[in-house]
């Protein structure tokens, strides 16, 4: 079984729910709190490439409407990719790794895909 990993900020609502539903099923996954522990560019590029980074920016979170205007307006994958390495809390969460596979938010399909629901 390839590893799982679950990529979030520790007091988000949606990624307790993940976890939660995944401990309860008895799905091995590591946690990573990618405010505290950062996350690498490497690694968002290659989540961007799986799903693409429209599917990765929260635009419904408080740090999305905070930006500028102008900011928001002018966005692109490069701006975007530069915002989330700068402000974590942009990432939709959970985003979830298991393999080569990356799954973005917590859902009904995802969370039988990965075996807990």
């Amino acid at each position: 079984m390839s590893e799982r990993a679950l990529y979030g900020i520790a007091n988000c609502d949606t990624v307790r729910k993940a976890r939660r539903a995944l401990d309860a099923a008895g799905v091995d996954v590591r946690f990573v709190d990618f405010r505290k522990d950062g996350l690498e560019e490497a690694q968002l590029r290659r989540w961007v490439e799986a799903v693409g980074w429209e599917t990765l920016v929260n635009r419904r979170g408080t740090t999305w409407r905070q930006l500028p205007e102008e900011t928001r307006e002018a966005i692109d994958q490069e701006r975007a990719i530069a915002l989330m390495l700068e402000h974590p809390a942009l990432i939709k969460r959970p985003v979830i790794e298991r393999g080569d596979d990356v799954y973005v938010s917590w859902n009904a399909a995802t969370a039988r895909e990965l075996g807990a629901g």
